[in-house]
């Protein structure tokens, strides 16, 4: 599929049976999270193909203007205001790519996990929540949900019932942990079941959280 963005794959066996798709943070690309899949816990589970696509270059406002990998653009460091909706349903239609090409190589959508840290976990919201099948899962490391005033109109019937896991760290001087608190709260009103869980870090990823990571892997995806 030409309109499937370039990215990295590893692959835990030959033959996969599972997806997990993996979506960078502001600035980073798709190396940024490949070696983490030397540090997940993945025994006794069938094979697993990773992706880890790179977005797109673009001006970031915040930043001055400066052209650098982001799924969408942010105005404001109140990420509540002044959302780019324009950029975030463009690259939902790019992640919804990826979800597609899986399907064509012989993953179901109820074996495709969708993973993001930051911006890629605000992808993962925005593009999971709205998913017309049922997904393995949405882990959401470091991020919050977009648009969250239009999640309650628009998500999918099917989006209903896929298991969310949210982790944030409590000092996180990028993406406070209240918004994280509140994006749980949001997805809680609305009936989605949400494993959460928060870490003394900054806007990173700890070894306690990649445990974390790995034991809800085993269980949505045995």
């Amino acid at each position: 599929m030409s309109d499937v963005l370039q990215n990295i794959e590893v692959s835990t066996s030959d033959h996969p049976e599972f997806a997990v798709i993996v979506l960078h943070g502001l600035g980073a690309d798709g190396n940024d999270f490949v070696p983490i899949v030397q540090e997940l816990d993945l025994k006794g589970l069938p094979g697993i193909r990773f992706i880890f696509p790179h977005a797109n270059t673009m001006p970031v406002s915040i930043n001055g203007g400066y052209v650098m990998r982001a799924w969408y653009d942010i105005v404001h460091t109140d990420l509540g205001r002044q959302e780019d909706e324009k950029g975030l349903r463009a690259s939902q239609q790019l992640v919804e790519a990826l979800i597609a090409r899986e399907k064509a190589r012989g993953i179901p959508a109820h074996r495709i996990v969708l993973a993001g840290f930051s911006q890629g976990c605000a992808m993962t919201l925005q593009t999971g929540l709205r998913h017309p099948e049922k997904l393995a899962g949405l882990m959401c490391l470091s991020g919050y949900v977009p648009l969250a005033d239009k999640i309650a109109a628009e998500r999918s019937e099917a989006s209903k019932q896929v298991p969310i896991f949210m982790v944030h760290g409590r000092m996180d001087p990028i993406i406070p942990v209240q918004r994280a608190i509140a994006s749980r709260d949001l997805l809680l009103s609305l009936g989605y079941q949400v494993e959460w869980h928060e870490y003394p870090m900054q806007h990173s990823v700890c070894q306690e959280e990649i445990v974390h990571m790995g034991a809800w892997l085993r269980r949505v995806l045995s």
